[in-house]
C-alpha cells in the first residue's frame, strides 16, 4: 500500500467532514426559530450534526478505501486472502468510543428537554388548547381579561412564558408549532401540557402532526406573536366573546383555517412553513 494513497484518503475524508458540517449550518433545514425552546433545539441539532457527520464520513471513507486498495485484480480469482487474527485493542476502541459518544449525546438531549420543559421562576400565561376534528380553539382564562377569551387563532405576547393545557374532544391529535420547535399529543380524557416562550414577532403556523382523519391536512391555524402592549390591546378588545372561524367553515367540524383579525398593525412579519 503506497503512502500517497493513505494521504489522499485522509485529505478527502477531512474535506468531506468539513463540507458536511458546513452544509448543516448553511442550509436552512427548519422554519425560523421563534422561541427560546427553538434556539436550544437548533443548537442540539448542530451538536448532533457535528458528532454524526465525521462518523458517517469516516465509515464510508474506510469502505471506499478498502474497495479501492484491496479489490481483486485480474488473475486473483482463485486466490485466498492471508489469514488475519482479530485485533482486541481495535475492537475495544470501536466499542468504547461509540458508547461514550451515545451516552454524552443522550445526556445532552436530556438537559435540553429538561430546560425546555422547566417551569420559569415568574408567572406564566395559561392557554387552554382544544382540539377536535378538524379544528383548533384556544381559551384564555383570567387574568388576561375581565372575562375568559375564546379564539380560533392563537395570540401570544413576546417574551412571556406560556403554559399550554391541551385537551382533545375526540381522537388523538398532535399540537405542533414548528417555529417554536414544540410538539405534544392531545389525548382524549387527558390534559397534556407544553411550555414555550415566544421571542420573535410574527405569524407562524400551528398544525396537527398526527394523522387524525380525512381532514387532517386542513387542521391548521396561526399563532401571532405580538408585543406585550399589542397583546393587551387585543385581549381588551375581545370582551370574553369567542371569535368566529373563517366564513364557510362549519362550526365544530370544518377546517381550522381561520381569518380572524387581531389589532391592526400589531402582528409582525408573516412567516410561512409547516
Amino acid at each position: 500500500m503506497r503512502r500517497s494513497s493513505i494521504v489522499i484518503a485522509v485529505v478527502l475524508t477531512l474535506a468531506a467532514v468539513a463540507a458536511g458540517i458546513a452544509l448543516s449550518y448553511v442550509i436552512h433545514w427548519f422554519p425560523v426559530a421563534a422561541s427560546t425552546q427553538a434556539h436550544r433545539t437548533d443548537t442540539f441539532y448542530h451538536v448532533l450534526a457535528i458528532a454524526s457527520v465525521p462518523i458517517f464520513v469516516i465509515v464510508v471513507a474506510v469502505i471506499l478505501f478498502c474497495v479501492w486498495q484491496f479489490r481483486m485484480r485480474p488473475g486473483q480469482e482463485l486466490e485466498d486472502g492471508p489469514p488475519i487474527h482479530g485485533n482486541t485493542g481495535l475492537e475495544v476502541l470501536w466499542t468504547a468510543v461509540p458508547a461514550v459518544l451515545v451516552i454524552a449525546l443522550v445526556s445532552y438531549s436530556f438537559v435540553v428537554l429538561h430546560d425546555n420543559e422547566k417551569r420559569p421562576p415568574g408567572p406564566e400565561l395559561i392557554v387552554n388548547v382544544n382540539s377536535r376534528q378538524f379544528q383548533w380553539s384556544f381559551q384564555y382564562p383570567r387574568p388576561v381579561s375581565r372575562t375568559p377569551i375564546s379564539s380560533y387563532q392563537l395570540y401570544l405576547p413576546k417574551g412571556e412564558p406560556v403554559l399550554f393545557k391541551i385537551h382533545s374532544a375526540d381522537v388523538i391529535h398532535g399540537f405542533f408549532i414548528p417555529a417554536f420547535r414544540v410538539q405534544i399529543d392531545t389525548v382524549p380524557g387527558i390534559t397534556t401540557t407544553l411550555r414555550a416562550t415566544p421571542d420573535r414577532l410574527g405569524s407562524y403556523p400551528v398544525v396537527c402532526s398526527i394523522l387524525c382523519g380525512a381532514g387532517h391536512s386542513l387542521m391548521r391555524t396561526t399563532v401571532h406573536v405580538l408585543t406585550p402592549s399589542a397583546f393587551a390591546a387585543w385581549a381588551a378588545s375581545q370582551h370574553g366573546s369567542a371569535t368566529s372561524p373563517a366564513a364557510g367553515t362549519p362550526s365544530g367540524g370544518g377546517t381550522a383555517s381561520t381569518q380572524e383579525s387581531g389589532p391592526e398593525g400589531s402582528v409582525g412579519e408573516s412567516v410561512g412553513g409547516g
